[in-house]
């Protein structure tokens, strides 16, 4: 069938059919070069230089695994996630609308701990202790700026204390006077008040919660400095650790962050979930994330509950409370964590990261940068324009050259083009800017194949043979030569995307598909044309060549 006149017209409309349909329901992809997108960089974040390289290394290949499970879920087309060195990690996303929900989701390092609260008496004892490691590490002269730039961020509250009253004292005789400049002038560092001898316990309030303390949203930088202090975590009982809440709350027209003291350490993590999806509670109409436990987990999860009922459980999500609901009961391999006024989207990004799990280590963004749709646009354009050219140049020799011959080249070049599309579209492989210069290469690739039979043919016509016989015998004789140098060809492209990175990769898939379409137009496209053409003339008559 293959073989007959009829049987190889069926094959090219069979092909043809089925390109288009893949073309006109799947559509081509566009890469990052092409539609816009983001590009980040990640390293290993390590301010202190403890890790070893091969640290570094092994951290960076979990992360990539988890990374790669992030953004399967996030939805993204053809992302690029590649290891560069042995601490850093590309990634490239496509067509991105929300970059800044994009690159949370990345950088998260959703290290999910189960603590126990305790009472605040627990550290009660403690404070004077941290007061004066506060005083003996930062000093006066820290505690006086720290104390100015809240003082200049937050201003004075309503109904409330100064910032400068609760790091200083009281005594803020010593502030600089209103000479009528401006309100966020610094003051001079020789007229700032002495720090209080209480730092740390002056920023304290009482709690509303049993194993909270009360911090105003206005001292939580303040706070956080403290609480970085190595001298104060060392001032802390040994099984003690404080966490801030995630969110704020209003009491009396101030808002304040809930200090939680819990127990140091949790008595399960995330390693233990084994799923997790995001929800509303039907009662209050809140967003959560419901989480369900392994087998072990959820054995565990029972038992402590059980232990614990009527005391206070906190969920921390890198190392702040999301939720610290009480144990009214015991529970078993399923709980949820409620994120109070959060928008549904949120619970569906934390549910997401829940389920591809904690990063190694925590990542930090070092290299940042957006594409955006119009330069894409460009690209588009100025490859089509380069396309065009190149296409308009190709057919205009072509047909001036081998003449009717040549006609039927570029008929066959337009079902190479149909091919390629289709195949691109149906592969699911992603058009970039590389990928489109490898598709203008495939395009003269495939000139160059009926160039070798045309030349051929003429060969044998030189020699007297007929039409049909130099036709036969050009095919035949220059099908070695073609596929000996689409054979090499598709070899470097296959070693290409083996080795190379995105935009290479891209090349070189658009390049190979472009092999293989270009010898099926040239040995079975063109060669069908001949037959239709010498079919419609006498064997005598000779070939427009």
């Amino acid at each position: 069938m293959f073989s007959t006149l009829r049987g190889r017209i069926v094959v090219i409309l069979a092909v043809l059919a089925v390109s288009i349909w893949q073309l006109y329901s799947r559509g081509l992809k566009q890469g990052l070069d092409l539609q816009g997108g983001m590009h980040l960089a990640l390293e290993v974040d390590d301010p202190q230089g403890t890790l070893t390289a091969e640290a570094k290394a092994d951290a960076i290949d979990r992360a990539e695994r988890i990374i790669r499970t992030r953004v399967d879920e996030l939805g993204v087309e053809e992302p690029l996630i590649q290891k560069v060195g042995s601490d850093r990690l590309v990634v490239q996303l496509a067509g991105i609308d929300d970059e800044d929900r994009a690159k949370n989701i990345l950088n998260q390092a959703a290290f999910l701990q189960f603590k126990l609260v305790l009472s605040t008496t627990k550290i009660a004892a403690s404070l004077p202790r941290i007061d004066r490691a506060i005083l003996a590490a930062l000093g006066p002269e820290e505690l006086r700026r720290l104390g100015a730039d809240t003082a200049q961020a937050a201003g004075v509250p309503a109904g409330g204390r100064t910032v400068e009253e609760l790091l200083f004292g009281s005594d803020t005789s010593g502030a600089v006077p209103d000479t009528g400049a401006a309100d966020t002038a610094a003051p001079a560092e020789d007229t700032l008040p002495a720090p209080s001898s209480r730092p740390f316990t002056a920023l304290l309030n009482a709690g509303d919660v049993e194993g909270t303390y009360l911090v105003a949203t206005e001292d939580v930088p303040a706070m956080e400095r403290f609480l970085s202090v190595r001298e104060v975590l060392r001032a802390l009982p040994r099984d003690v650790s404080l966490h801030f809440e995630s969110q704020p709350i209003g009491v009396s027209a101030r808002t304040y962050r809930r200090l939680y003291v819990l127990e140091r350490e949790p008595f399960m993590t995330g390693e233990d979930l084994e799923n997790a999806i995001a929800a509303r509670d039907p009662q209050f109409n809140q967003s959560q994330v419901q989480f369900e436990l392994t087998r072990t987990g959820g054995r565990r999860f029972s038992q402590f509950t059980g232990q614990h009922i009527g005391d206070f459980l906190a969920i921390v999500l890198d190392d702040e409370v999301m939720s610290a609901p009480v144990i009214r009961e015991r529970i078993g391999n399923r709980g949820q964590i409620d994120l109070a006024g959060a928008p549904l989207e949120e619970a569906h990004d934390l549910a997401l990261v829940l389920r591809a799990g904690a990063l190694p280590v925590p990542l930090t963004v070092v290299e940042e940068r957006t594409v955006g749709p119009s330069l894409g646009q460009d690209s588009i354009r100025q490859g089509t324009i380069a396309g065009l050219i190149g296409l308009v140049g190709v057919l205009a020799i072509m047909m001036g050259f081998y003449k009717m011959a040549g006609v039927l080249a570029v008929l066959a070049l337009g079902v190479y083009v149909i091919i390629m599309l289709g195949a691109l579209a149906g592969l699911g492989a992603t058009l970039t800017l590389p990928g489109i210069a490898g598709f203008i290469l495939s395009v003269g690739m495939a000139v160059d194949s009926n160039v070798l039979i045309f030349e051929r043919i003429r060969e044998e016509l030189d020699a007297g043979r007929a039409s049909r016989t130099a036709v036969d015998e050009g095919f035949s004789h220059a099908l070695s030569a073609i596929v000996d140098s689409n054979l090499t060809t598709l070899i470097t492209a296959l070693i290409l995307f083996q080795f190379g990175t995105g935009p290479v990769r891209g090349f070189a898939v658009t390049l190979s598909i472009g092999i293989m379409a270009s010898f099926f137009s040239a040995i079975y496209v063109t060669r069908t044309l001949f037959l239709i053409y010498l079919s419609r003339r006498r064997a005598s008559d000779p070939v427009s060549i």
